[in-house]
Order: structure tokens, then sequence, then C-alpha cells
């Protein structure tokens, strides 16, 4: 009998009985289980609905292809170095922990690999964060992935009932933590490391609690912005970046956006008025704006922008690209965030 993971391995790494994990949007609401984290090892064939998908698993996965860097930290950080065939679509460098083990994984490439390079690698299963990897015009669908025999597992953080916020759509409800954290226990009941991803998910809730319990910055407005310096790419108010303003009390100016990156022009910016401007610095730098060097001198150049007391007073904190995506980074966000606020002399 296929045991469906969607509520079982994911929510038993997950310890508090009674609570709701959304996984891809508002329908799939699961109820936890009251379990002991860790227990058990997993049984085969697995089953999963994942972001409008029925992906079935029938053993762990043996030769792996990550799409993003997201995803490509999470399953090192739950030692499956050795699974991973190939990585593509990066923006900083591998966090610092992982680097060793990250060191054998062949990078495919910098950005999006196409098709015949996946598949040159032999892969029994795919794993991305975003879903513009899965549609056209992307590396390959997941139906035509699956016609070949390749599963494809894509972040319920990109999902929104059912679909794929990255693959065209729009989020209606705010990214939580919880979600991210039932990624990392529906990969390790994947590949059976359910403890591994128990451990992990725990060590993120004690580091996430940590950052946040030491500010309270509800006084704080602020702005997050990802790149360009034409139209800057900014976070809207159901993303990622947002839920790092939320985390410490903050408010973003552009809550009332629902797109998770839309560009804006710089005189709304200005209008908006943010006491603090969080920079996202990409070490991609492929596009005007990427590097947090190019951001903060457009800044203090420009003459629209130099007017913005935030600029002129420079309430600047700075976070790695990766950090204003969701993913484990998200935790390493958050502290930088709290240590910023408190450097800058804002919060409580």
């Amino acid at each position: 009998m296929r045991k469906s993971i969607r509520a079982a391995g994911a929510l038993a790494a997950l310890t508090v009985a009674g609570s709701l994990l959304v996984a891809c949007g508002a329908s799939e609401t699961v109820q936890e289980r009251a379990a002991t984290a860790g227990e058990g090892s997993t049984s085969y064939p697995l089953t999963l609905e994942n972001c409008g998908e029925t992906v079935t698993v029938d053993a762990a996965p043996q030769r792996v292809v990550s799409l993003d860097q997201n995803s490509t930290e999470i399953l090192l950080s739950l030692g499956l170095e050795d699974r991973l065939v190939g990585s593509a679509a990066w923006t900083d460098p591998i966090r610092e922990n992982l680097a060793a083990a990250n060191s054998a994984v062949p990078r495919l490439s910098d950005n999006a690999p196409t098709y015949e390079v996946v598949l040159d690698t032999d892969p029994d299963f795919i794993t991305a964060s975003f879903g513009r990897h899965f549609k056209q015009g992307g590396v390959a669908e997941r139906t035509r992935l699956a016609e070949t025999g390749i599963e494809t597992y894509l972040s319920p953080t990109d999902c929104d009932n059912g679909l794929s916020v990255n693959g065209g759509n729009t989020r209606t409800t705010p990214l939580t933590m919880d979600t991210l954290y039932l990624e990392i226990a529906e990969l390790a009941e994947i590949f059976d490391v359910q403890e591994r991803g128990a451990e992990f998910i725990s060590e993120l809730q004690g580091r996430m609690a940590a950052a946040t319990g030491v500010i309270d910055a509800s006084d704080v407005s602020m702005a997050f912005w990802f790149a360009d310096t034409k139209s800057p790419y900014i976070a809207g108010g159901l993303g990622s970046a947002s839920l790092l303003a939320t985390s410490v009390g903050a408010t973003n100016v552009f809550a009332a956006t629902a797109d998770d990156w839309p560009a804006v022009g710089w005189e709304t910016m200005v209008d908006m008025d943010p006491d603090v401007l969080v920079l996202g610095d990409l070490a991609r730098n492929r596009f005007p704006g990427d590097l947090l060097a190019d951001k903060i001198a457009f800044l203090e150049s420009d003459p629209l922008t130099m007017t913005m007391p935030a600029v002129q007073n420079k309430r600047y904190i700075s976070l790695h690209g990766a950090e204003m995506n969701p993913s484990i980074r998200t935790v390493d966000g958050a502290e930088k965030m709290a240590s910023g606020l408190q450097e800058l002399g804002l919060g409580s």
C-alpha cells in the first residue's frame, strides 16, 4: 500500500499536535499528527501531492539534480551530497558550512541548464525551488520529465492553491516558515533521512526564535530591493522577504502588493519613504544593481533617490539574494535583520 507523505512524513517531523500547516496553498491545509519527530523509516512506494502534481517515489532517489541554490542547500544540509549529480541556478556562494559537501557536486550551470544538459546526468529525481524551471521555456515541463521516468519535486514555498507562484501565478496567502519546514520534512521522508530532517528543522526553529526574540521593530518601516537600477524589483507583501519584515515586527511599505517581486518606479519608492532599505547583494552580478556596492552607489548619486532620509542616513541592511528568497537562508536573513536594526539603533 502506498503511504502518502503529504501529511505523514512531513508533519511527523514537526511535533506540535493540532496546529495547521499549509503545503501548496490554502486549499491544501493538513492537520498535524501527534507523533515523535524522526520516528521510523520510509516505506516505499510513497505518493505525495506536490503543487498540483501527484509524485510517486518507488525508492530513495540515487541520482538527483537540484535546479536552485535553495533546494541544493537543503539537500546538502540533510547529508545527501552523494546523491547529487548536478546543481544549477545560483545567486550566491554556497553557505560556508556546506562548502565541503558541495565541492564534489557538479555545477551544471550558474543559471538554468538546458534540458539536454540535465538529461546527460541521467537523473532519477529533480528538485527545484522555483516553478519557472518546470514550465514551457524552462528546463522542461514536469509531464515531459515524467514521461522519461524522472520524478520531480517543487518547493511548497513556490506553491499557492496548487499553482506555482514563480511559474506565472500570484500568491494569495502569506508565506510562513512552516511551509519551509514542511519542504525539509518531505525531502527527508523521500530520502529516508527523517531523523536528520527533524533535527535540522528543530535547529532552524531555535535559531529563528533566538533571532526574532531580541528585537521589536514595530515602529520601523522598510523596503526590500532585490535587483535592477532602472525599475527596481522590490518585495511584495506575501513572499519570503516580507516574512523577514514581519518576523522582527517591522512593516514592509509594499505590503499591499501581492506579487513576490514586482518592479516599481523610483518615484514610488521615494514616495513610500521607508525608514530602512534592505539591499540584496547578489554575487551572480548579471544585471545592473545586482551587487551591494552598485546599489549604494546608485542610491547616493541619483538625484531622486539621494533625497530619501534612509539614503542620507545610510540606513541600509545587506542580505544575500538567497537570504531574500524562501530557503534555509531565510533564518540567516532574520538573524542579519535583527543585528542590522540593532546596529542602526532602531527597534527595541
